[in-house]
């Protein structure tokens, strides 16, 4: 992902999510940027393979981040 890219995701998260706090870092691998809210990592970017111009995001959710039932 190039810097405008990654600018352009980030732009759309902080509005999506309306949170300032998060962030879109590039990493060593040139398909993906790391997601961070503050200074948590909560995800990484990738380009979409089947549609130009677009990205998924993906998110885990560990069992230990969840409340108890």
């Amino acid at each position: 992902m190039t810097e405008a890219d990654i600018k352009r995701v980030e732009t759309h998260l902080k509005r999506t999510f309306n949170h300032g706090g998060l962030k879109v870092k590039a990493r060593k691998q040139a398909d993906s940027a790391e997601v961070y809210v503050d200074d948590e990592f909560i995800g990484v970017i990738f380009e979409d393979e089947d549609e130009a111009g677009s990205y998924m995001f993906e998110m885990a959710i560990l069992a230990e981040d969840l409340p108890q039932a």
